[in-house]
């Protein structure tokens, strides 16, 4: 978790930001059919399957780009906005090949106006001769033709990503449009495409002195709902790939309607030093040295770099020709058992562990971030979207490279050395007093629902598609909530006071909380590797607290707790966070509820403007009856009116510019409702607000919570700095 502000800083290491000229450092059915007794006889038809034909004229045969465009999905993950950035990054795929081959050093993205993208580079340029089996040019066969490309032999390339060939022609068949530039041969190059299909054929428009490829391609909005690109999304990666690339220089700039305009400049001399050293940014290292080591062995190109903090976390981070692998694979399976046996050997030749003691896998892994990175010639990605490496021979590689030189290292380096196996120790023991505790609380009576926390309000209904779970703040607030609820579908557990910051304690302390037991239990779900999302008693589980920065403090612990120890409950879109009011207006009969500031200003403007429209009688009727001070910086009104009985009813304001007959009530707890004002304005599923939580960036998601719940100050006093005057309505 993010510890350390400032991270060490490594020579010949440079990122920078630019806002126009000026630069800075951004540094599912199963058939069951009885095979012993089925013959064809048994089968039952329907009219409709008598009468159906199906012959050869059924089977369609689609050609060309067609099939990318009937099924995006399958070659791009999906056609939302993770989707509408693999065209980015497909084509900058092709650029960082270049480079990885040893001809580019240089690479250009542009967002344009129209939300366009303009990818150039400065490599060899796509060739423009005829091809001999396509009859067409080489530009035209590998943009519009799938599974083309100079990566499947030859020399071209010998270490590529994309080797599955269809990427910028599947960026093609989802633009618009597309315009391919090349610069080849001291000339200009250029072909236009509509969704796949060229408008016209390859010209030659100009001369030039310089070598590479301009593709400019627009999202086709037939295929994306919503074309949105992400300047951050983008940012994140490109800085990624630069630090994959050493030697390498990656601008970006966006040209949207903006000004001044973003222009970001990234290149690393020291690759995944550098990297290794922007990830541990916030955090404070355990060890004076990043462990840094790369070998080829058998073809395969093996770049490791680690380091340890003093955290619980682990970061791992896995690339196979530059490709992020986040499912892993066999480079990370190799990775992680050399880590563990050189542990272990050099803890038993120091005699740090005795007889059968060793330490398990995430005893050795438990504040570590590393990088692995492989290069090699035939990469078996699984699917386009390339989410984890199949090639056996990796494993073995990577084992072979990490295991002789991470222990080489710990060798000269001795005082890493003991930090590091001291924390392997600690991890290990709090491990093994974890377990015990899970075994004590987390009984098989408990896990079946036979005791369930005395707190908790049941709901009836068993089916957790239909069950609510309300984990509500204080006794108080909790007894408004049990008696508004449908008791059929809605569990009420409230918990006493704020709970602990789990960030800041181990698990096994964590698990001597009664709170945190308590809403376990309540889950069902038991934790740590005990944990089964199958086994969720609640479809729906809403952190409802005050509107408050107290009630903002429980959510905060909450919501640590299930991003650290429940992922899977956010994953599956299983957590909310209730909106209850901030005011209760009323006028005469008439409630309203306001949950936000704004709301609760127009609200009371239509009152006015409303009032200001009365017949000129009807307000003279209306008379102030009491005038007081309430002690609180605060004058308080009670008007009424004697004669009309609409008007009649004593109501209760504040002076905050309000006018007339309008009483305004500021809601700083739960508690201060009534069961009836809860159910209707929190818990009422026809009318509540609730929020789901989300997860859309996971990594920085883990950041904040480091920086906001960990244990260093400084990380979180820095945050507080910069984003303080962006605080609306602080309750202080």
């Amino acid at each position: 978790m993010i510890r350390q502000s400032i991270p060490k800083p490594l020579k010949n290491s440079r990122e920078t930001k630019k806002l126009e000229n000026q630069k800075s450092i951004d540094s599912e059915s199963q058939s069951k059919v009885n095979n012993n007794s089925f013959s064809p006889d048994d089968l039952q038809f329907t009219e409709a399957n008598k009468n159906s034909s199906y012959t050869a004229k059924d089977i369609y045969v689609l050609e060309g780009l067609e099939p990318v465009r009937r099924r995006p999905g399958m070659y791009i993950g999906s056609t939302g906005i993770e989707g509408l950035h693999h065209l980015i990054w497909e084509v900058v795929d092709n650029s960082l090949d270049e480079a990885l081959a040893g001809f580019n050093d240089y690479i250009l993205v542009e967002i344009l106006a129209d939300n366009k993208i303009s990818v150039l580079d400065k490599g060899r340029g796509i060739p423009v001769d005829l091809h001999e089996k396509t009859h067409k040019t080489a530009l035209e066969t590998v943009l519009c033709s799938l599974h083309a490309g100079g990566k499947f032999g030859g020399q071209s390339y010998k270490i590529a990503g994309g080797l599955h060939g269809v990427g910028v022609s599947v960026v093609n068949a989802l633009s618009q449009n597309l315009k391919a530039e090349v610069y080849r041969d001291g000339f200009i190059y250029t072909q236009e495409y509509s969704r796949g299909i060229p408008k016209g054929p390859v010209e030659k428009i100009g001369t030039t002195k310089v070598t590479g490829t301009r593709i400019t391609f627009e999202p086709d909005p037939e295929i994306f709902p919503q074309i949105n690109f992400e300047t951050k999304r983008i940012l994140d990666h490109l800085r990624q790939q630069a630090y994959l690339t050493p030697g390498v220089t990656i601008e970006f700039k966006d040209k949207r309607e903006k000004a001044p305009i973003p222009y970001y400049i990234f290149h690393f001399e020291n690759g995944l030093i550098s990297f290794i050293s922007y990830l541990t940014r916030d955090y404070q290292w355990l060890t004076k040295n990043i462990f840094y080591t790369h070998k080829e062995i058998d073809n395969i190109l093996v770049e490791v770099a680690m380091l340890y903090i003093n955290d619980t976390e682990t970061v791992e981070l896995t690339f196979a020709n530059n490709i992020y692998t986040p499912e892993g694979g066999m480079h990370l399976t190799g990775f992680r058992s050399a880590l563990t046996r050189v542990l272990n050997d050099v803890a038993r030749s120091n005699e740090y562990l005795k007889g059968e003691e060793s330490f398990s896998g995430d005893d050795t892994r438990e504040g570590l971030v590393a990088i692995v990175s492989v290069k090699l010639k035939e990469p078996q990605f699984e699917g386009q979207t390339k989410a984890k490496l199949g090639n056996p021979e990796v494993r073995v590689a990577v084992d072979r490279v990490t295991s002789e030189n991470f222990k080489e290292y710990l060798e000269i380096n001795k005082d890493d050395a003991k930090r590091i196996i001291e924390k392997c120790l600690l991890a290990n023991r709090a491990r093994q007093a974890a377990k015990k505790a899970r075994e004590n609380i987390l009984r098989k009576g408990v896990l079946e629902g036979a005791s369930l926390p005395g707190k908790l309000a049941d709901c009836i209904s068993k089916k957790a598609e239909e069950s609510e779970l309300f984990i509500v703040e204080g006794e108080s607030a909790g007894g408004s909530a049990k008696m508004a609820r449908d008791r059929n579908t809605q569990a009420v557990l409230p918990l006493r006071g704020k709970i602990l910051n789990i960030e800041k304690a181990r698990f096994d302390k964590m698990m001597s909380s009664e709170e945190i037991r308590n809403l376990i239990v309540a889950l069902g779900t038991a934790i740590s590797e005990d944990f089964n999302i199958n086994k969720l008693r609640y479809h729906k589980i809403v952190i409802m607290t005050d509107a408050d920065s107290d009630g903002a403090h429980i959510r905060t612990l909450l919501l640590t707790l299930f991003f650290r120890y429940f992922r899977a409950i956010i994953d599956q879109g299983y957590l909310y966070i209730a909106q209850p009011p901030l005011y209760r207006i009323q006028k005469n009969k008439e409630v309203f509820y306001a949950y936000t500031e704004e709301e609760k200003n127009k609200i009371i403007q239509n009152l006015e403007e409303a009032e200001s429209k009365l017949p000129q009688k009807a307000k003279a009727k209306v008379r102030k009856l009491k005038m007081a001070d309430n002690n609180q910086g605060e004058i308080t009104f009670r008007v009424s009116n004697e004669e009309e009985p609409d008007l009649a009813q004593d109501t209760e304001m504040t002076s905050a510019g309000v006018k007339g007959n309008i009483s305004l009530q500021r809601y700083k707890g739960l508690g201060e409702m009534n069961p009836e004002q809860l159910w209707e304005t929190t818990m009422n599923p026809a009318q509540r607000i609730l929020k789901k939580v989300t997860i859309a960036d996971a990594e920085e998601a883990d950041r904040l919570f480091d920086v906001l719940m960990g244990e260093e100050v400084l990380p979180r006093k820095t945050f507080i700095q910069a984003y303080a005057q962006k605080v609306k309505n602080l309750d202080v």
